[in-house]
């Protein structure tokens, strides 16, 4: 993962991509430990390979300064086959975050409310 901020990238975004790295392998970790056994931290090869993917589409996604989430986005630049195993990870993991990472998940309430409030305002222009 590593903190290492692109060329031109504000403090502020570089931050928000270490973040939601952080999060996304949080929630693969967790559904990895229920769904296949694995001790908390580790993760299988399937699941790792699935937390390398989304970093690696975090760390290229030109859109991170704009977007809260990347089923919010404009481009899904998954795989169809990746995209499909986070959007089950995701719902798995989501709720079960309460738990885990409270701040975060409160986090992630406000941020899509925050969002769906923008939209809103957007189309009514």
């Amino acid at each position: 993962m590593g903190n290492v901020r692109k060329r031109g990238e504000s403090a502020r975004v570089a931050a928000k991509r270490e973040r939601e790295k952080r999060m996304v392998g949080e929630m693969i970790a967790l559904w990895c430990h229920a769904k296949h056994g694995t001790r908390r931290g580790e993760l299988c090869t399937e699941c790792a390979e699935l937390a390398a993917y989304a970093c690696q589409r975090s760390d290229r996604c030109p859109f991170m300064e704009e977007k809260t989430f990347c089923s919010n986005c404009r481009v899904h630049c998954y795989r169809p086959e990746m995209r499909e195993k986070i959007r089950e990870v995701m719902r798995f993991a989501g709720p079960r975050m309460i738990f885990h990472h409270p701040v975060a998940a409160l986090r992630h309430v406000y941020e899509t409310q925050a969002e769906r409030r923008r939209m809103r305002c957007e189309e009514a222009q």
